[in-house]
């Protein structure tokens, strides 16, 4: 069995998906599978898969499945993934020449069972690191303290240890497309800390498409799954009062925007959330006005 699950969630990314394809074909260590999560593409995504496939340069598996949004695509890869790493790498990134070698090299050094697999860096298709580089001389930390203890900025590659990605699967709630992927990742960190690698693995490309460029209608469209979210984040071991008075911000505009009655009864943080009622309902009248202007 193969060491690496490469796993790429796509929605009609066929105009795109060739260059995570190329990276991939170009990898020298061979030692992967591509695992690709159709969330419903109704263009010629399944025609081009099965095009390289008929290549037979590397190893593609693919699964179609009505469309869940991008929590739910993870939720199956998840489950169909049976390699001891696996990592993302989405529909409209491509992956950096060397990265699998670079992977299993450094867990073949430095992995074990006290960890949850390595973090590394993504960059922009220019070559230009996203955010900072992890600090010099840390060699391992929890996702959590990376951004909120040592200021660590900008998205970050993520390979983790398969039997632990099958814990904690996203909700999926009726009509909404969207839960935070990272509520896994801090679930995660309760546990255990990451191996952390100060190389590039992805390249990263921000398309008018991509759901970071649309947060605002995320919000007015998926208000059940931001606040799954944002009470899982409150109940966190670790935070700090500060972080979780954020989450409470965010908690109470989601339930604004679902209209939800119970919002002070069903909240972990019932004082936290009085509190933070003013500011939520600023955000709640923000999100919308923004969504309206957006629209306009």
């Amino acid at each position: 069995m193969k060491t690496l699950t490469v796993f790429t969630p796509t929605y009609n990314r066929a105009y795109c998906l060739e260059k995570c394809y190329h990276s991939l074909v170009r990898q020298d260590n061979e030692d992967f599978i591509w695992l690709i999560i159709d969330d419903g593409s109704t263009d010629n995504t399944k025609e081009l898969v099965n095009q390289w496939k008929q290549e037979k340069k590397i190893d593609i598996k693919y699964h179609w499945q009505e469309n869940q949004g991008m929590h739910g695509a993870h939720n199956t890869a998840y489950k169909l993934i049976e390699t001891e790493l696996n990592v993302c790498i989405d529909s409209d990134d491509y992956m950096a020449d060397g990265a699998v070698e670079r992977i299993l090299s450094y867990w073949k050094k430095y992995g074990n069972e006290n960890v949850s697999g390595i973090a590394a860096l993504d960059a922009t298709i220019e070559h230009q690191i996203i955010g900072s580089k992890f600090p010099e001389k840390l060699n391992r930390a929890t996702l959590f303290d990376l951004y909120n203890k040592y200021g660590v900025t900008g998205d970050k590659k993520l390979v983790y240890r398969t039997e632990l990605t099958k814990l904690y699967p996203y909700p999926i709630f009726q009509d909404e497309k969207y839960v935070g992927l990272a509520y896994k990742y801090y679930m995660l960190d309760k546990q255990y800390e990451m191996l952390l690698m100060n190389e590039v693995l992805c390249h990263v490309e921000y398309l008018p498409d991509g759901s970071s460029l649309n947060m605002y209608n995320q919000y007015l469209k998926n208000p059940k799954g931001f606040s799954f979210y944002r009470k899982e984040l409150m109940k966190l071991p670790f935070g700090g009062k500060v972080f979780k008075y954020k989450q409470a911000i965010h908690y109470v505009s989601s339930n604004l925007l679902m209209k939800n009655p119970k919002l002070f009864i069903e909240t972990p943080k019932k004082a936290l959330t009085v509190l933070a009622f003013p500011l939520g309902f600023l955000l709640y009248v923000f999100i919308i006005k923004k969504t309206r202007t957006e629209v306009n």
